[in-house]
């Protein structure tokens, strides 16, 4: 049995990772504002506060592992570890892909060169600056924590209670037929992976104590647009007519990419749904079937997805609108 100490947990990843631990008989600890499904897990022990000025409430208790998985700012990563150090084996931060240099080399592995801020900025969370703040995150933690530190760079997740929708978009727009608008080409390669997987992962790399640095997304083999599309289709029941859009066309029009069609980056930019994880699979980090993957997500979003969207604050922008797309899709036929 492990002592595991959480940093939020009843949103997306955190929630998943609660479930899982309890699952195998883990012992966790949740330390959160309560602001976000305090409904949750009755049974688990919860110490009130924000991470910002009340980590003095963790002094004196001692746990095997934290995973922590809502640290934004630097100077946030070093209370934390400065309070925990003595406390836990293990700290393990939930980073992102993001902390790579952009555009992100295709196939960039743990080495790639960061992206950097200036540090004058450094004590505020702005959207712009997310994967560089995330990886002064990294080094405020591993400055004090060394082998200790598990800096988990992770991709595109997906999976029940996903807030942001973005796998979400095609399973509802392949359920709805008809012309679908599909942006790039059919081949194109994209990762991404089942937040369970990653909770899975996890308490094995706690379990085993192991720090270090990965890449954390998926799948092994590349996944295209063509077979996503088609596994989407295999679950709901629907294959819509297909209708590749050159992404040219779409950004000299305006579309957004990753928010009106999410899972789309342009070429010069797909790196970031293409790198190299290498490294974790070699540490045991697998992956579900993709479609059960699909089903999963499409039973949840039947029933809970505005209700989710709604109780934890995130609003993301406007997905494609079926007249939108229509009159992009009439355009292009016209051009």
């Amino acid at each position: 049995m492990m002592r595991l100490l959480m940093i939020g947990g009843t949103l997306f990843l955190g929630r998943h990772i609660v479930e899982a631990a309890l699952a195998a008989g883990h012992e966790v600890t949740m330390f959160n504002r309560g602001r976000t499904n305090d409904d949750l897990f009755p049974s688990v022990e919860r110490i009130r506060g924000d991470r910002n000025h009340d980590l003095d409430r963790l002094v004196g208790r001692r746990w095997d592992v934290v995973i922590d998985t809502c640290g934004y700012l630097p100077a946030q990563l070093h209370a934390a570890a400065m309070a925990l150090r003595e406390a836990v084996s293990l700290y393990i931060f939930i980073s992102s892909i993001s902390v790579y240099d952009w555009p992100i080399p295709f196939g960039a592995d743990e080495t790639a060169a960061l992206a950097t801020m200036d540090e004058a900025l450094a004590d505020r969370f702005d959207v712009e600056h997310y994967g560089a703040l995330k990886a002064r995150c990294e080094r405020a933690l591993t400055a004090l924590m060394g082998e200790r530190a598990l800096n988990v760079r992770a991709g595109l997740l997906i999976g029940p209670y996903d807030p942001t929708g973005r796998l979400g978009y095609w399973i509802d727009r392949v359920a709805d037929g008809g012309e679908m608008l599909v942006p790039g080409r059919l081949d194109r390669t994209l990762q991404l992976i089942d937040t369970r997987d990653v909770a899975g992962w996890l308490l094995r790399m706690g379990s085993e104590q192991r720090g270090g640095t990965f890449n954390v997304t998926g799948p092994v083999r590349p996944l295209t647009m063509d077979r996503l599309l088609s596994d989407i289709a295999a679950v709901t029941g629907s294959d819509p007519q297909r209708c590749v859009v050159d992404e040219a066309f779409l950004l000299a029009n305006e579309v957004q990419p990753f928010n009106e069609l999410p899972l789309w980056l342009p070429a010069d930019q797909a790196g970031m749904l293409n790198v190299d994880i290498g490294r974790a699979v070699a540490a045991g980090l697998s992956f579900r079937p993709l479609r059960d993957s699909v089903a999963d997500i499409a039973a949840w979003q039947r029933e809970n997805q505005a209700k989710a969207t709604l109780a934890s604050g995130i609003t993301m922008g406007s997905t494609l609108s079926r007249q939108r797309e229509a009159t992009l899709l009439a355009a292009y036929r016209d051009r």
